[in-house]
């Protein structure tokens, strides 16, 4: 760096960070600006640090005629318009790892708690009670700890867990069997864990898939005096069914950490005594406010210095007509990668891309690297262009790339293949005219799709009426249907259907069309 770059913190930040700053950049700490007043501050710099008090808006991103950088103290990056930031070729960073410590720590408080019933007891002894028998806790060794989601707070807990004797159960759709076994885990399906796990631990995002993927439904299957923990997201869990739950008696405890609604008002969860209670704590340790705001300093420098930042959360620094040529490219990567996530029936093993034609010539890496954060964004949101190569290589998933610059029909072709437990799964995609992304393949059936919205993908014997039967069922169920295409092998032969929906399809009508004679399965496929 020759001038010193000028370097606005608009959230307070650790010591330990802005420390890492003063020697190199002019630090100014200015908190608790509105949106017109950082309007009119941030031209004079060069880069901004937050956490998650400060919104940098659209408007103040068109405002920062300087600015190279936004860096965010934390994980969560919801308060920064990224779309706007890209655009205007703003690097965004954010600190994925700095309390990762922390939330698995906090987990494993409260599966302590719920094991000992350490705050009733509290709780009890302050009111001036001696409740011993009341109060009869249970080992943790030997009993049996299903883990939901299997990345690096989920891994953090099993090895904790297995550390004081507890039996590791993980699902995970994105890791490897082996990445399970390095905590003396066992990858199993998320049916199986439910059923047979004593406590079971939440470590996944808050996104359609997971959105009330823990409900009444679950509630049923679980093993009865089942303990449940969720110190990721709310709405991870259905907190009626829970209550419903818990008051049955089928689940005997829980910890919560987060809630659909935060603060919590009126919760039923409230009055049921086995219900341990804390106020979003899972990075909230002293340690891992300093971690987070040193490892974003860190980045800020090694952006000024020439040096990529470690977690960009956006695209990578590229020349602008590199970027510009390739962003179709990106997209088309992105909605493939997608496209797969969905089709994913059982853990992921290894990914095949290959590119064909025109593409082959251009900058494949940094193409691949926008197709697997399409393929891990459901699973993992502290995903991005950065991480998402290191991430397939920890979980244990092999990746191969490869290319030829001759041409089939199309100018230009993406063909993924990634293979699971269970089976094969094939995408590929190309640009049209208009340079827009079209899935032209799906598991060897024929497409010209458009990858953009809802769609429900049928698998079936081609006959006659099977498209009226599905169609039908979906009109009564008041489901809009905006598009319909059928890829098939042969005349009568195996078939696809792939359905563009304007409403989702719940599982109980997917449940409903997979009864038809000759339909094999369904599926929901979000773009």
């Amino acid at each position: 760096m020759t001038k010193k770059p000028k370097v606005l913190v608009s959230d307070k930040l650790s010591d330990e960070g802005l420390q890492i700053l003063s020697g190199s950049c002019d630090v100014v700490v200015k908190t608790g600006l509105k949106e017109p007043e950082l309007v009119k501050e941030i031209p004079k710099y060069d880069a901004l640090m937050v956490r998650s008090g400060t919104k940098v808006t659209a408007k103040i991103i068109a405002a920062a005629k300087n600015l190279k950088i936004v860096a965010r103290a934390g994980v969560g990056v919801d308060n920064i318009d990224i779309a706007a930031a890209t655009q205007a070729g703003i690097i965004v960073v954010n600190s994925p790892t700095g309390n990762i410590l922390a939330a698995a720590e906090l987990a494993m408080g409260h599966i302590f708690a719920l094991a000992r019933n350490i705050p009733q007891a509290d709780r009890s002894m302050r009111e001036g009670r001696w409740d011993r028998k009341l109060y009869m806790g249970s080992q943790l060794a030997e009993k049996t700890l299903g883990i939901v989601g299997f990345g690096k707070i989920g891994f953090l807990v099993g090895k904790a867990a297995a550390g004081v004797g507890m039996n590791i159960l993980v699902y995970d759709p994105v890791v490897s069997e082996e990445h399970a076994k390095r905590v003396g885990g066992r990858l199993v399906s998320l049916d199986y864990l439910l059923r047979h796990s004593d406590y079971i631990t939440l470590h996944v995002p808050k996104i359609p898939m997971t959105y009330h993927m823990i409900g009444e439904p679950q509630f049923k299957i679980v093993k009865k005096g089942v303990r449940i923990v969720n110190c990721s997201r709310g709405g991870i869990i259905d907190e009626a069914a829970l209550a419903k739950a818990l008051k049955s008696g089928k689940v005997a405890g829980a910890a919560l950490d987060v809630f659909e609604k935060e603060p919590p008002e009126k919760s039923e969860l409230f009055s049921i005594p086995n219900v341990v209670m804390t106020p979003h704590l899972g990075a909230s340790t002293v340690e891992a406010q300093v971690s987070v705001a040193v490892d974003v300093a860190r980045q800020v420098l090694d952006f000024f210095d020439g040096r990529f930042p470690s977690s960009a959360v956006n695209m990578p620094s590229v020349k602008p007509e590199i970027l510009e040529s390739h962003k179709p490219y990106f997209l088309l990567a992105e909605k493939i990668g997608g496209l797969l996530a969905g089709l994913l029936d059982s853990t992921m093993t290894s990914v095949s891309i290959r590119y064909e034609g025109k593409v082959a010539e251009m900058e494949m890496d940094l193409i691949t690297r926008n197709l697997l954060v399409g393929l891990l964004h459901s699973r993992y949101e502290d995903v991005n262009v950065v991480n998402a190569p290191l991430m397939i290589k920890e979980r244990g998933i092999e990746m191969e790339q490869s290319s030829s610059e001759s041409r089939t029909r199309f100018n230009d072709l993406i063909v993924v293949e990634v293979k699971t437990k269970n089976s094969p799964h094939r995408v590929a995609g190309t640009l049209s005219i208009e340079r827009l992304p079209r899935i032209v393949d799906i598991d060897g059936y024929a497409f010209d799709l458009a990858p953009e919205g809802m769609f429900l993908l049928v698998r079936h014997r081609d006959q006659p009426g099977m498209i009226g039967k599905v169609g039908t069922l979906m009109g009564n169920k008041d489901i809009n249907i905006a598009g319909m295409q059928v890829g098939r092998e042969s005349k009568r032969g195996n078939a696809l259907m792939a359905i563009l929906v304007d409403e989702e399809v719940s599982p109980e009508v997917m449940k409903s069309i997979k009864r038809f004679k000759g339909v094999t399965s369904t599926c929901m496929i979000r773009l």
